[in-house]
C-alpha cells in the first residue's frame, strides 16, 4: 500500500502528518517535496546511500548544423532558439523529450548529461526513509521525483507529496494506492482542498481528509465533507504544544495526547482504505 499525503496548498501540516503517521504505523517514509524536503528534520534518519540524479540536454555540433532551425521550432519548451548564425541551447529548460533530435536532418544533435539533484536513503530506527533533493537553481523537479519513486521497494510507504496540484504532485501520485488530503479550517484551505479533491478524483484514487489546526468547532471543512460524503479521517487539535514541538524539530507523537490522536487517525486510515 502506497499512501500519498497531499494538500491543495502549502503550510497545512502535510509533512507533520506524514512523518508522524510513518512513526505510528512503522512504515517507510518517502519525501517527494524535493524543492523543500524537510521531512528528514523530524525523522532524523542515518543516511546509508546517496545517488546523483542526471538529466540530458542537447549539444549542437556547429560543423554539422545547417541552421535550418527545425529543432527550435519543434521544441515546445523553448529550450532551443535560432539566434543569428547559431542555435542557442537553454539547458535548464530542456525536458529531454527527444523531439529536436528527431527533426534534425543533419544529425548535428547529441545529448550530454548534467546533475540536477540527489536521492538519499536512510534508516530512522527501523523505518526506511527516502527523499529527493533538487539542486538550488534547477527549475524542474519531476526527474528527481521519478528517480525517487522508481526506487521504491515492494513494502508499504507514506509518500509526502509536494504542496499544491502541480506537475510535481501529479508525478508523486503515479504510484499511490490511496491519498490523505491534509487541510486547515479556513476559506483558503477549503478553496485549495477542492482542487486536490478534483486531482485525486481524476486519477480514481480513494481518499480521505485530515483537518489540521482544528479548534473542535463545526467549520467549513467538516460541512464540506458531510455534503460531499468524503471520509473525515480525523482532526489534529490546534494548540501551543504542537507549535512548540514542531519548532524544536520534535514529533507530535512524542506527546501522549497527540499520540493517542494519531493512533485513532491511523486506525481510520486502515478502515477506510481496507488496509
Amino acid at each position: 500500500m502506497n499512501i500519498a499525503i497531499l494538500s491543495g496548498k502549502g503550510g497545512t501540516g502535510k509533512t507533520t502528518v506524514s512523518t508522524n503517521l510513518s512513526k505510528i504505523l512503522g512504515i517507510s517514509y518517502v519525501d517527494c517535496d524535493v524543492e523543500e524536503p524537510n521531512g528528514f528534520l523530524f525523522m532524523k534518519p542515518s543516511i546509508t546511500t546517496q545517488e546523483t540524479v542526471f538529466t540530458q540536454f542537447p549539444v549542437i555540433d556547429p560543423e554539422s548544423c545547417t541552421l535550418c532551425g527545425a529543432c527550435a521550432k519543434v521544441c515546445q519548451f523553448h529550450a532551443l532558439a535560432k539566434a543569428g548564425r547559431e542555435i542557442v541551447v537553454f539547458d535548464k529548460l530542456c525536458h529531454n523529450c527527444g523531439a529536436c533530435s528527431l527533426v534534425c536532418g543533419s544529425k548535428a544533435l547529441t545529448y550530454q548529461k548534467r546533475p540536477i539533484g540527489i536521492v538519499e536513503h536512510g534508516l530512522a530506527e527501523s523505518i526506511l526513509c527516502s527523499r529527493g533533493v533538487l539542486n538550488v537553481g534547477e527549475p524542474m523537479a519531476v526527474p528527481v521525483i521519478r528517480e525517487l519513486l522508481n526506487g521504491l521497494s515492494d513494502k508499504d510507504h507514506l509518500i509526502d507529496c509536494p504542496p499544491g496540484t502541480s506537475c510535481n504532485v501529479v508525478n508523486s501520485l503515479k504510484k499511490a494506492d490511496a491519498a490523505v488530503l491534509v487541510t486547515e479550517p479556513s476559506e483558503f484551505g477549503l478553496h485549495d482542498l477542492k482542487m486536490a479533491v478534483e486531482l485525486v478524483t481524476l486519477f480514481h484514487i480513494p481518499y480521505g481528509i485530515i483537518i489540521n489546526k482544528d479548534d473542535s468547532m463545526e467549520n467549513r471543512i467538516k460541512d464540506y465533507c458531510k455534503k460531499e460524503g468524503i471520509p473525515l479521517l480525523g482532526v489534529i487539535p490546534y494548540s501551543r504544544e504542537a507549535a512548540m514541538l514542531y519548532s524544536k524539530g520534535n514529533m507530535l507523537c512524542e506527546s501522549e495526547s497527540y499520540r493517542k490522536n494519531l493512533e485513532e487517525i491511523s486506525f481510520q486510515i486502515k478502515e477506510v482504505f481496507s488496509w
